[in-house]
């Protein structure tokens, strides 16, 4: 599927993750107890290997269109 997505669906997946992570880092300033912050920090760390993923895709489609 990486091949099929145009620059700008990279680009509003990459929002919507970024907004995800501000969200899942209020949860875990809200949330106490080490079972709820260890289910949030690994969220957390998910999304931001695929927001690495979906950057390094991004730069390399806006690479081939320039």
């Amino acid at each position: 599927m990486a091949g099929t997505r145009t620059l700008s669906e990279i680009e509003a997946r990459i929002g919507i993750i970024q907004d995800n992570i501000r969200q899942l880092i209020e949860q875990a300033t809200a949330t106490s107890g080490a079972e709820s912050e260890a289910l949030v920090s690994d969220r957390i760390a998910q999304q931001t290997e695929e927001l690495e993923r979906l950057t390094h895709e991004r730069d390399a489609l806006a690479k081939k269109t320039s």
